[in-house]
């Protein structure tokens, strides 16, 4: 059974650790296009620097804490499911195509006779 937690309290620091992590994603993302002028691989750098940067900080706030929870945890769910095998795949992926293809000429005929009734009440020919 999964363990219930109780959502923490966002507090000030949370918050501008959040702020600062942002303002340090968008810096490196800035600094990018602000040094046009140097080589692509300093400003590569600039941007990976601003993205550690923001990671680093999101990581010290309660924020970061509670998403790597959440990771933890999807990645253990994801462990559980049970994937098709090729046959299956391929059974189903001919079933969805099939049910497009039926669907596709059902929509047809309909709007043939709709336009078609519509057209006759209407007193146009054809």
């Amino acid at each position: 059974m999964a363990e219930v937690q109780t959502p923490t309290v966002s507090s000030s620091k949370d918050n501008a650790l959040l702020v600062l992590s942002i303002v340090a994603i968008l810096g490196g993302i800035a600094a990018f296009y602000w040094y046009d002028e140097l080589a692509l691989v300093l400003r590569i750098g600039m941007v990976v620097l601003g993205i550690a940067a923001g990671a680093g900080l999101l990581w010290l706030s309660s924020y970061g804490r509670e998403f790597v929870q959440f990771a933890q945890a999807a990645r253990v769910e994801l462990r559980k499911v049970v994937w098709p095998n090729r046959t299956e795949t391929f059974q189903t992926t001919y079933v969805v195509i099939g049910f497009a293809i039926v669907m596709g000429v059902f929509f047809f005929v309909l709007d043939w006779i709709l336009t078609w009734m519509t057209r006759l009440l209407g007193g146009t020919p054809g």
